[in-house]
């Protein structure tokens, strides 16, 4: 097999993809934050919130290189340079490249030249080119321990070391060779325009270097090889980018408008464990972020940052790709329970307002039906002029969403994805922040729905239309309170009317309740079957101001409604059919029903009859609680089947984190599989009820028959589990 070289032109590719992913200014007001790329040879020593975890070291380098840095657990070099994920920098004694295949074997050497640099890195000259696929392996020798990496990377600052041996012997070498021949007929394919993942390579090895994971104190380099396998949240990633390369060019595709811009409702549910307060001896901690407007202001004045996605059509090397680039500030409320089942809430005036941001990069549109790709997410930092300054890392995810709309003008981009990471003691010195001890331990599911923006907006999109509605909130309290924790999942209707009220439209809303509470005894308490109706709800426009001026881009207000306290913020699809709302600390002025912070989905109710047949992609999450323990499950990779207009399949494919109160532990992320076969009722107006075993999914789906959305409950067991899923149509 021929080795397959990148012209040297195509080190603009990422620097042209950053700048095709400006998108408009719901995204690109956060270009007011410091975002700098700095050369750093240890990102031990350079935390930046303008970057991913991994150090970016390739200044200075002609387009024909790559800067390599070796890393090895302690055991194997205990002297050298102390890095990130308990590694040690060191100097190889030897390093080799070559051709090789999904067999793992050593082919023909590759024409390289090999220099020191002034710091001692390593720097690879290919005096063909940079290779771009799988196929070019470096080999680092370091005594009698041997590491190996694909030579190709995003950033060209290849790193050599357990993670990259692990994507060697599980990435390329979990190829059969029929497969491994598919994705180098890719590669080296430059006629068609569609082989859009000749790039997943380069992306992939990059990448997998931003996982925050550190490698146990006197592993070597197999057992630290084995613990990465035993992650389920890394090895997973691995196997649906490889995956992803295997798409073949009648399936990929990406949009056809130059650029689209989403308003985006974001929650995020966390379960870690907090060393923050050393005091209170590690314990487990909930998390909940919501997406949060932001202001900026310096010398030029002051910018708005709005929740939002942007997609992109670019085209680099007459290859036309879809390029995703978001910005998400959000609100965090976290809640503690120790051993001894005492609880201490933290909310805003603990925690700073943050950012989930994705790096840009390029993302496939897979039979015009989901968009996928990995991405990496920035590191943030908050308290950078406190005395107590904190890095945020986040590990990568895979992106597996469904693209409303199709490829041309998509209005819909619904996704649920898991991402773990730390928070991180920080010490300036000399400008620089060096990394300290772990304050924090967490794991993230993300529900995320990204809605297009359009211009001039108006409420008359929404007038007289009948929606199904599901709802899911958190609501913490510490300091002895009765209950600590509160979590409620409604699904109900609304009905939508002008009454010349001139604080916008009517909301007539019906839900019927499902709680679950965690009192200060550690019991849990559920209750269900009661309905709320809620007065004096109003849409209203939500402006947007921007650059341009005020514009109305589909962005609403929600009043919380009589009684209540606190405002719904969230945004509509272009015609009115789907909405979604972030609340942001509601509370009941008048009695004990505060709502805290959640996420509403409403969908214009289906004219049709529900679907008899299909499949749909599950993702979501769900919170489990019992006496000893905390449970939050994400699903990842779960399809659900209609197989009849009366049965269901649901196979299950999840991550699991699990806090067990006495001792105080949080688990890593844990595999967990289970195949159900549920009752499918038509309830009529595209409500629709699962239902097997003590699993109960209850919700609805729209009118295109493409979405779901459903409230989960499970009281089958002394656990008891609340959670929130959306279902959407796969290929």
């Amino acid at each position: 097999m021929p080795t397959v070289r990148l012209p040297a032109l195509a080190v603009v590719f990422c620097t042209a993809l950053i700048a095709a992913c400006s998108g408009s200014d719901a995204v690109s007001e956060a270009g007011s934050r410091p975002n700098t790329f700095p050369e750093g040879s240890n990102s031990l020593d350079d935390f930046d919130s303008g970057t991913t975890g991994d150090s970016n070291n390739a200044s200075g380098l002609a387009a024909n290189e790559i800067r390599v840095t070796v890393e090895v657990p302690a055991p194997v070099a205990p002297d050298g340079e102390l890095t990130r994920r308990n590694l040690r920098i060191v100097e190889p004694d030897r390093l080799q490249v070559y051709e090789s295949d999904a067999s793992l074997r050593e082919g023909v050497s590759v024409d390289v030249d090999i220099r020191r640099d002034d710091s001692g890195r390593r720097v690879i000259t290919f005096n063909d080119g940079l290779p771009i696929g799988p196929n070019v392996i470096i080999k680092a020798y370091v005594g009698n321990t041997i590491l190996r990496s694909l030579a190709t990377d995003e950033d060209r600052d290849v790193k050599i070391n357990p993670f990259s041996e692990y994507l060697v012997n599980n990435g390329l070498g979990g190829y059969t060779s029929t497969e491994f021949d598919q994705v180098m007929a890719c590669v080296e394919n430059d006629a068609n325009s569609l082989c859009l993942n000749k790039y997943v390579w380069s992306t992939l090895n990059d990448q997998i270097h931003d996982f925050e994971i550190d490698v146990p104190d006197g592993f070597s380099v197999s057992q630290a090889v084995s613990s990465l396998a035993a992650r389920p949240d890394f090895a997973g990633y691995v196997t649906n980018m490889a995956d992803y390369a295997l798409i073949d060019a009648l399936s990929a595709g990406a949009i056809t408008a130059s650029a689209i811009d989403f308003n985006t409702v974001l929650l995020g549910i966390e379960l870690g464990q907090s060393f923050r307060e050393p005091s209170l001896n590690g314990p487990g901690q909930w998390g909940v972020r919501i997406a949060q407007e932001e202001v900026l202001q310096d010398q030029n004045g002051v910018a708005h940052v709005y929740p939002g996605l942007t997609l992109t059509n670019f085209e680099v090397f007459n290859i036309r790709v879809t390029s995703l680039a978001s910005d998400v500030p959000y609100d965090r409320e976290t809640l503690m329970q120790t051993s001894g089942n005492d609880f201490y809430k933290r909310g805003t005036d603990t925690w700073d307002l943050n950012g989930h941001t994705t790096a840009p990069g390029a993302a496939t549109l897979q039979d015009s039906l989901r968009l996928v790709t990995g991405r990496a997410l920035y590191q943030s930092i908050s308290g950078r002029d406190s005395s107590e300054i904190i890095g945020w890392t986040r590990n990568p995810f895979y992106l597996d969403a469904y693209l409303g709309g199709g490829g041309e003008t998509p209005t819909e981009v619904l996704s649920g994805y898991f991402s773990a990471g730390k928070a991180i003691e920080l010490n300036e010195s000399g400008g620089k922040l060096t990394r300290q001890g772990i304050l924090e331990d967490h794991y993230l599911s993300v529900f995320e729905v990204n809605l297009a923006q359009t211009q001039d907006f108006a409420l008359s999109n929404l007038v007289d239309k009948d929606y199904n509605v599901v709802r899911l909130n958190l609501l913490f309290s510490g300091g002895g309170a009765i209950t600590p924790m509160v979590i409620e999942a409604d699904v109900g209707t609304w009905s939508v009317t002008d009454t010349g009220d001139p604080d916008g439209l009517a909301v007539a809303e019906l839900l019927a309740y499902q709680g679950l509470e965690r009192n200060g005894s550690d019991a849990t308490v559920t209750t269900t079957g009661a309905t709320r109706t809620a007065t004096g709800r109003a849409l209203s426009l939500r402006p947007s101001r921007l650059t341009s001026g005020e514009q109305q881009t589909g962005r609403l207000n929600l009043s919380a409604g009589a009684g209540y306290t606190g405002t719904l913020i969230g945004a509509s699809s272009p015609d009115g059919s789907l909405l979604a709302f972030n609340l942001d600390n509601v509370l009941d002025v008048t009695g004990p029903e505060d709502l805290g912070d959640g996420v509403l989905i409403a969908a214009q109710q289906a004219s049709a009859p529900a679907p008899a047949e299909g499949r749909y992609r599950m993702q979501g999450f769900s919170l489990g609680l019992d006496t000893n323990s905390n449970r939050l499950t994400h699903f990842s990779d779960a399809t659900l089947t209609l197989d009849s207009p009366t049965t269901a399949t649901l196979q299950l494919a999840a991550l699991e984190v699990e806090h067990t109160v006495l001792p105080q532990f949080v688990s890593k992320p844990a595999d967990a599989s289970q195949t159900l076969t549920l009752n499918y009722i038509d309830n009529g107006n595209g409500q629709i009820q699962l239902t097997g075993n003590s699993l109960e999914l209850t919700g609805f789906v729209t009118d295109d028959q493409e979405k779901m959305f459903f409230r989960l409950v499970d009281n089958g067991a002394s656990e008891k589990v609340i959670g929130l899923v959306m279902a959407t149509k796969l290929p």
